[in-house]
């Protein structure tokens, strides 16, 4: 069987191993220059040396905001480092190492970008390439096509009223690479998810002020001086935003920390991927395309252990390839699938939520373990994932200096 992977970074890579480890056939697509995905940085925001679309959100001085206890691999872990959070260098070599351990470099094929990705009536998929370096096109036709490209690539900007209209510099925190271009500013930093509670803590180290904006009721994480919490943006003219308790402000700058959307822009429209408020479909527990199920999207979750879920994900797909486990018909799929948007719905979450696990990860990475009869991320992983977020929205400065130690499935110590 020949196997197709879109993208070399975490997921991809995993993918790609379970495919090879299948025995399976498998090419790997990268358009950057190196493995790593997400963890690559480079200083190029829009566009690369050779003219080609950056999706890289990294920027310096990044520190994981998740232990290295629940970062690794379910039988390759991070180890040989004393503390729990580590450098974006440190993540990167650890996938190097990966790819280098499960001999897969081999298998990949850096600086290509996907350029359409075509379904064939025999459930095979034609597939076209551009080499970066050369600008020639080819064309290769599999038996299967596992999406790997992530969710950290098109930004989502929020719709406020006079946002065309402000005349001061706004960015969306993709595009942030390093916090000296804003020093004796006055920056305003837009949504305090795990991005914008970084992005506000750099700014402060050169920005005169920063106004933090968010409705984030749980950050109760203390700040330096020179930022100020401040309710939703309501408003913008030339030069001042407008908050929801009627006061203003000037800026000079604003960065947009509010997350993405995702986006398959390869995927020609007769392979039936529809995106309707960031919800995709269709797809059988977020990652078999139910009418095409030669295709399938690992990563797609948020609110998750990352790592770990790619690789039981690449596994319940790779059970499947490889005959040992029958899907359900298309209609009990769909089903499935919406018995569980029905159910986050009904506690309160916007159809955007559609894959954000957060409380649900127990229930799913279960399920796909025993549909595929393989092994389950342990319990242990999502205590330690539940407890750090905790430790960060609660102290920001310090959370990164605590250290986790795994005892067992079931329990682990806060080390200090």
């Amino acid at each position: 069987m020949e196997v197709c992977v879109i993208g070399a970074g975490a997921a991809g890579l995993s993918a790609a191993r379970h495919a090879k480890d299948a025995g399976f056939n498998c090419t790997v697509y990268e358009m950057c220059s190196e493995v790593g995905g997400v963890w690559v940085y480079t200083e190029d925001t829009q566009k690369d040396k050779y003219g080609y679309p950056v999706h890289s959100a990294m920027y310096k001085g990044l520190y994981t905001n998740l232990p290295k206890e629940i970062m690794g691999f379910p039988d390759f872990s991070i180890r040989d480092r004393p503390q729990s959070y580590l450098s974006q260098e440190e993540i990167l070599q650890f996938l190097n190492d990966y790819t280098d351990h499960f001999n897969i470099r081999s298998l990949i094929k850096l600086n290509y970008m996907v350029k359409e990705i075509y379904p064939l009536e025999d459930q095979k998929w034609r597939v076209t390439v551009e080499n970066k370096l050369t600008r020639e096109s080819s064309v290769k036709i599999y038996d299967s096509v596992m999406i790997c490209t992530g969710h950290y690539s098109t930004p989502y900007y929020p719709n406020i009223p006079g946002r065309e209209s402000f005349k001061g510099e706004q960015y969306h925190s993709k595009y942030y690479r390093e916090p000296e271009p804003y020093t004796g500013k006055d920056m305003l930093v837009v949504g305090a998810g795990p991005s914008g509670m970084d992005l506000a803590l750099h700014l402060s180290k050169t920005a005169n002020k920063v106004l933090f904006s968010h409705n984030n009721a749980q950050l109760k994480a203390k700040y330096p001086d020179n930022v100020s919490m401040k309710p939703l943006v309501t408003s913008m003219s030339e030069t001042e935003v407008k908050f929801e308790d009627g006061t203003s402000c000037r800026v000079d700058g604003i960065f947009y920390c509010t997350g993405y959307i995702y986006d398959f822009p390869f995927l020609h429209e007769s392979c039936e991927i529809t995106i309707t408020d960031n919800f995709i479909q269709p797809l059988y527990k977020h990652i078999i395309h139910i009418d095409r199920p030669t295709m399938c999207f690992i990563g797609i979750p948020f609110n998750v252990c990352t790592f770990q879920m790619f690789d039981l994900q690449a596994r319940f797909y790779i059970t499947y390839l490889k005959g040992e486990m029958k899907l359900p018909a298309p209609d009990e799929m769909r089903c499935d699938t919406q018995r569980e948007l029905d159910e986050k719905l009904s506690k309160g979450y916007p159809r955007s939520q559609a894959h954000m696990l957060g409380p649900y990860q127990r229930v799913y990475y279960s399920d796909l373990a025993k549909l595929a009869n393989t092994h389950d991320i342990p319990q242990v992983m999502i205590k330690i994932k539940d407890a750090s977020f905790e430790r960060f929205t609660e102290d920001l400065l310090n959370f990164r200096r605590d250290v986790y130690k795994i005892i067992d499935d079931e329990n682990y110590i806060h080390v200090y």
